[in-house]
């Protein structure tokens, strides 16, 4: 399992553009749901398992903060940024996308590019490890044929 690259993508789009353009708009608006809540459903189990679109496994907590005071490891982390609440889909005709908004969007900004942030309004500015949250890969890339293949046959 690795990480798609934006040929990949491409590639993906160059493929399925002229089946889709005999679509009728409300068709493809129905397919670029179908696409995101895959995507979403992908994203979320890889977050729920600790891992990034590449397979590698998150960067570990710091140590002090990682277990509670009788030595009982703590909730994994963005147990609650996966869950549909925070993980949010938008479709259109013409485009699905898959993200966090507002102040969730931001934390999970910080933590997918590896940004500088505080932890509390005022407090330290710490510098966060990359821990990229969304991303699509070849398996992602597969199931999205599929599903591509199965809309365009029923």
């Amino acid at each position: 399992m690795g990480c798609a690259t934006v040929n990949d993508l491409h590639a993906l789009t160059d493929w399925c553009d002229a089946l889709l353009t005999k679509l009728e708009p409300a068709q493809r608006r129905q397919l670029a749901r179908e696409i995101a809540l895959a995507l979403r459903r992908a994203n979320a189990q890889r977050i729920a398992q600790q891992v990034t679109p590449e397979g590698e496994p998150f960067a570990p907590r710091k140590t002090g903060n990682s277990r509670d005071q009788r030595g009982k490891l703590r909730r994994p982390m963005f147990a609650k940024l996966r869950t549909l609440r925070f993980l949010k889909t938008q479709t259109t005709d013409e485009a699905a996308t898959v993200g966090f908004a507002g102040r969730i969007g931001r934390i999970a900004k910080v933590h997918q590019f590896g940004l500088r942030d505080r932890v509390t309004p005022g407090g330290p500015a710490v510098l966060y490890p990359a821990r990229p949250l969304l991303g699509v890969n070849t398996d992602d890339l597969a199931v999205l044929k599929l599903a591509i293949l199965q809309h365009l046959t029923s």
